[in-house]
């Protein structure tokens, strides 16, 4: 016998070598692809219901407006200098407690030498208009404030 069917061993072999490689693709899918995956795309379902619960992620960011209702000397002191449009929590970090409940929970006040230095330090990724220093060359020790105000950093 020769031709297509001399060959046929072979061919079974192969055919089942595929066969055994979906079925296990499929066991292997069924059992690692989590219920609802595909439902809105390429992404599970169940997700967002993940993120939505509030006991696993807090709200812990007020929003300036939060800020601004009972700080409004601060944002007189930003109307119109360099820090005005940058958020309280940029720098006073997450203050939704502080925010519901000003008597019990304190807002933080942060160390001016190292807040300030996260976005004012040498960096050649920033652009060259935008203020930099190197901090060792431009105030060796002390707070930035002893020079500069936190709000409208000008020199005072």
């Amino acid at each position: 016998m020769s031709g297509w069917f001399a060959d046929r061993a072979h061919l079974l072999r192969m055919a089942s070598i595929f066969a055994v490689g979906i079925a296990a693709f499929l066991v292997l899918q069924a059992v690692f692809v989590p219920p609802g995956f595909g439902r809105y795309g390429h992404y599970r379902a169940g997700a967002l219901d993940d993120n939505r619960d509030a006991a696993l992620h807090p709200i812990r960011f007020a929003g300036r407006a939060a800020c601004e209702n009972c700080h409004a000397d601060v944002v007189q002191a930003r109307a119109g200098s360099r820090h005005a449009r940058i958020g309280c929590e940029a720098c006073h970090g997450p203050s939704a407690a502080h925010a519901a409940n000003p008597g019990e929970a304190r807002g933080v006040k942060p160390d001016p030498r190292s807040v300030c230095v996260r976005c004012h330090s040498r960096s050649a990724s920033r652009p060259r208009q935008f203020p930099q220093v190197v901090v060792a060359e431009h105030a060796e020790s002390g707070p930035c404030t002893q020079c500069h105000q936190a709000h409208a950093p000008k020199i005072s």
